[in-house]
């Protein structure tokens, strides 16, 4: 190791050296989700000439939801008997429970609070209730519950060491109170997930030793849902544990590599919310029948002969509509990048796409090393972005945004657990640490509402952008002068900020004209096809979100290449990510003829040498205030640094170099086939 050992006076910490021996199993990076997509290979340059085509680039790789969509559709038995379980367990008055980590696990929220929430609220409302409310619970908008590791603090920013366990998903499958008999969809983007195994063996266990009998009974109840192929999967122990097992139903949804690599948000958790909430939709539509007129039914969004299989083959026409907002959408982008080049600010504002712009605010944080949220303690402004939400007060916006109360980790369920059952010491005492920071009083600390003290506190100033996002008929509220949504306008534009507006609805519906003319506007026109639950909706604008909100990261130069150089190592998986990444831009750096013809050659480094340095940075980083300041790129520079002048180079060295030249273009100073594209 002369690399660590001589030039760098690196010793390998203990926690690299127990990552690289011990760890093996969070070595992920032969996943195919965590590759590199040929479409996107050079998009932080494209995007940088052109905005569009960059975007396009983005979009492109939706393409391979739209095959896997078709090809479920000619296979569409699975998931008919996934859809026949959520209709056994209304008819019955049991729970369904949707777990997930990170991106599954907002998915898991989404399903709860964009879906099921929502629809049986508007039918309380409707005077169809009379003929319904008798054949289900007086609440049974509870009983869908979509839970994520951490629960709902885990929504702003992730919280360490818990993706780590599988004892927490095992703990939370209890402490919601599922049982045997009910449905639970475990969902996990890679398919190795700690803490989503351990939920889905949970609830296998609750049906105690297995004969014919109950194996079929849970194989009826318990889904898996994935988006590798299991021969990929099958080298890591606790994968292979679920996809053997035969009492589990495994719904795989590999779609491949993400637009932005290892970016799971993207294809693999758009598919997955697709799906599942076409199988929702199909579940309602089939109870509902018991109860319903055909022509009531229509009123509601369920069309006889709308099958399960034309609601999954229905995402191409979604798709094609997204990709119709691209001239529209880059001003947009270029807008919002441009707020934060000049040290400005963006505000958002929604309601029922709350949860879906919501999800790609706090996304945004982790994937690209952003100040998470600022809380209503912070002093300054830290956070690049804040969304807020309709609400007098915090307890209202935060009702008005998950259609319950916060749901937190309550200390005294776990911390005993944790204490006695997690055996290794690192994990322990990050989780002990997180926990600290997952209970109910979370939801004090973040204020949503759109209210006095937020507008005084966090309110816009002239250069700011504040940006609107309405699905169907809410965007007439924009000319109504006491909406919220035209209060929120006025306001930006009474303290010179920009305003933007982003609407979400189908074709051939009335919207009403409208007064009011936002500095951008993005529409998102679908074709006309049942959407009962918004589903179609908020998949449209989710796409047209995440390939936003990466543009913006892309052309600020927090993307080199398709790989997210700027990602927060917070747990084990992403540890190994980060590692790879280094590894991937050094070794195809230092093998290039410019290189070699410059400095000289140097055999490619390995795994174990790479992270070494890795975990230096994150020591490093950790003892100082050094706010956005990610490990990867310091360290892909430290090394390089260091193999040019076959010498050491301090990390301050090294953070002059980064802040003065950035990442990309060091990159291409020593690298000029790092934009060629694969």
């Amino acid at each position: 190791m002369d690399l660590t050992k001589n030039y760098l006076k690196i010793k390998p910490s203990e926690q690299s050296v127990d990552y690289v021996e011990n760890k093996k199993q969070f070595h992920l990076y032969s996943l195919l989700t965590e590759q590199r997509h040929p479409k996107t290979w050079n998009l932080s340059s494209s995007i940088k000439d052109d905005t569009a085509k960059g975007l396009q680039m983005l979009l492109s790789v939706d393409e391979d939801i739209t095959r896997k969509t078709l090809e479920l559709a000619d296979n569409i038995q699975p998931l008919e008997q996934a859809a026949d379980a959520i209709y056994r367990a209304m008819q019955e008055g049991r729970k369904i429970y949707y777990y997930g980590c990170g991106s599954t696990g907002r998915l898991a929220k989404q399903m709860e609070s964009s879906f099921w929430r929502p629809f049986w609220r508007k039918m309380k409302k409707s005077h169809l209730w009379e003929k319904v409310k008798d054949h289900v619970p007086e609440n049974i908008e509870d009983y869908l519950i979509g839970e994520m590791t951490g629960a709902d603090r885990a929504l702003i920013s992730s919280l360490e060491g818990f993706e780590d366990l599988q004892l927490i998903g095992s703990l939370q499958l209890l402490d919601r109170g599922i049982e045997k008999g009910d449905v639970v969809f475990c969902v996990t983007e890679g398919g190795e997930t700690s803490s989503v195994i351990g939920t889905i063996l949970k609830a296998l266990d609750q049906y105690g030793e297995l004969t014919a009998e109950t194996s079929e009974e849970a194989r009826r109840n318990l889904y898996f849902v994935y988006n590798n192929p299991d021969e990929v999967l099958m080298p890591f122990d606790r994968s292979r544990t679920v996809i053997e097992n035969p009492a589990i139903t495994k719904l795989n949804l590999t779609t491949g590599p993400q637009s932005i690599t290892g970016s799971t948000r993207m294809q693999a958790t758009t598919s997955e919310i697709f799906v599942l909430g076409s199988v929702l939709e199909e579940a309602l539509y089939k109870f509902l029948s018991n109860h319903l007129s055909k022509s009531e039914l229509s009123t509601i969004g369920f069309i006889e002969g709308i099958t399960l299989k034309k609601r999954i083959a229905s995402f191409r026409e979604v798709k094609e509509s997204v990709d119709k907002t691209v001239a529209s959408l880059c001003r947009l982008t270029e807008a919002e990048a441009e707020t934060y080049k000049r040290g400005r600010f963006a505000t958002y504002l929604a309601s029922e796409a709350l949860v879906t712009v919501f999800i790609d605010i706090t996304e945004r944080s982790p994937t690209f090393r952003l100040f998470p949220l600022d809380t209503v303690k912070s002093r300054d402004r830290r956070s690049w972005i804040q969304v807020w939400a309709k609400g007098k007060n915090t307890e209202e916006a935060w009702f008005n945004f998950l259609g319950r109360d916060f749901r937190g980790l309550e200390k005294s369920f776990y911390e005993t657990p944790f204490r006695e059952k997690i055996e290794d010491p690192y994990l322990k005492e990050v989780a002990l640490k997180s926990l600290e920071n997952a209970g109910n009083d979370q939801k004090e600390l973040y204020d949503l509402s759109f209210t006095t003290w937020n507008i005084e506190n966090r309110g816009p100033s002239a250069g700011d952008l504040g940006i609107i996002v309405c699905i169907d008929d809410e965007v007439a509220e924009i000319n109504n002068p006491e909406s919220d949504f035209r209060k929120f306008a006025d306001l930006f534009r009474e303290k010179g900020g920009r305003l933007a507006v982003i609407s979400v609805s189908e074709e051939h519906k009335t919207k009403g004209s409208n007064n009011f003319i936002p500095d951008i506007e993005v529409e998102i026109t679908l074709p006309s096809f049942p959407d009962p639950v918004t589903l179609r909706k908020q998949i449209a604008l989710k796409m047209l979100l995440n390939a936003h909100s990466t543009g913006i990261m892309a052309i600020l130069g927090r993307i080199i290449g398709n790989t997210m150089t700027t990602l927060n190592p917070s747990n084990l998986k992403l540890i190994g990510r980060a590692t790879y990444l280094i590894m991937s831009h050094v070794n195809d750096t230092i093998a290039q003829k410019e290189w070699i013809g410059k400095y000289g050659y140097h055999e490619p480094l390995s795994f174990d040498e790479i992270n070494a340095v890795l975990f230096d940075s994150i020591d490093y980083i950790s003892s100082r205030d050094a706010g956005e300041t990610a490990e990867v790129p310091l360290s892909i520079i430290r090394i390089l640094e260091s193999l040019k002048t076959k010498g050491f180079v301090s990390w301050d060295e090294t953070r002059q170099i980064l802040d003065r030249q950035g990442l990309e273009n060091y990159l291409m100073e020593h690298n000029p086939n790092l934009t060629s594209g694969k």
